[in-house]
């Protein structure tokens, strides 16, 4: 997904819980200050807050969180035609690593193509002023909510 592809639309879950990302409960998301800013349309945003805890020796976002918020993002963007109906779970996630950052983090996907079961998406991180940091494409397999226990 390239800076000037157009952004997904509003966020319908704008005031969820921060235990909770586009309407499927994550305690995770509330450890690592995720936020989904917009999902549809094949699409999702996705910040991370900044947090001291999840940076590294030189006070950086540490590539780990990074690795988290790409994943999130990009299962997102393949859940966005109905976030609240499926869940996913990851078959693959390939990274590249572009440049560091601090502060807040601004991740970006897209599904690129959905199946019945498995689909596939690209994403790219970046910092708050547009600098590149990370790049992934993921496989994912797509489970109904009801398969998932809620």
């Amino acid at each position: 997904m390239t800076h000037s592809q157009p952004a997904p639309p509003a966020n319908p879950f704008a005031n969820e819980p921060p235990s909770q990302l586009f309407g499927l409960p994550m305690p995770m998301a509330a450890a690592l200050a995720l936020r989904g800013e917009r999902i549809g349309d094949d699409r999702a945003q996705v910040r991370m807050g900044f947090q001291p805890a999840f940076a590294n020796s030189r006070h950086q976002a540490h590539g780990g969180a990074i690795a988290a918020l790409l994943d999130c993002t990009l299962a997102s963007a393949v859940r966005a035609h109905d976030p609240a109906g499926n869940g996913v779970a990851t078959i693959d996630l390939t990274l590249h690593f572009v440049a560091t950052a601090s502060g807040d983090l601004i991740a970006s996907a897209h599904c690129e193509r959905r199946g019945r079961s498995i689909s596939f998406a690209r994403g790219e991180v970046r910092a708050e002023d547009g600098t590149l940091v990370a790049l992934a494409t993921g496989t994912f397999k797509l489970m109904p909510r009801q398969a998932l226990g809620g």
